[in-house]
């Protein structure tokens, strides 16, 4: 408490696509279970793993060619992230490259088995 200077724990090395860089980062979660940062970074397109423990210099790809927007993540440890060009929300298992939709996916529309723009999500 009382800090006035803040620490760099993922990116910090300028705008760009290697593992150290992130590119309009939009949302981001900790991870308890493996102490660390889950980002989506979206103008990359992907969801990079960042550990919180010193000494990390890169992060880890866990999910690519997703223009992801948000994260949450359940009891069970599921990753949910909604992919804001495919207007749908998935469900991921930690190191899984496939998820199962489970809202949209069926274009962008206000139909009840379409989104437009997922921009938030929550699980309860």
């Amino acid at each position: 408490m009382g800090d006035t200077n803040g620490q760099v724990v993922a990116g910090g090395n300028g705008q760009g696509n290697r593992l150290d860089q992130l590119n309009q980062p939009t949302h981001v979660l900790i991870s308890k279970e493996t102490d660390s940062l889950i980002i989506c970074d979206r103008w990359n397109r992907r969801v990079i793993r960042w550990s919180r423990r010193s000494g990390t210099t890169q992060g880890e790809i866990l999910i690519d060619n997703i223009r992801c927007w948000r994260l949450a993540m359940d009891d069970q440890r599921y990753l949910y992230i909604s992919d804001i060009d495919k207007h749908e929300v998935r469900r991921y298992q930690i190191g899984a490259k496939n998820g199962t939709i489970v809202a949209g996916g069926n274009g962008e529309g206000d139909g009840l088995n379409q989104l437009s723009w997922p921009a938030n999500i929550f699980v309860d």
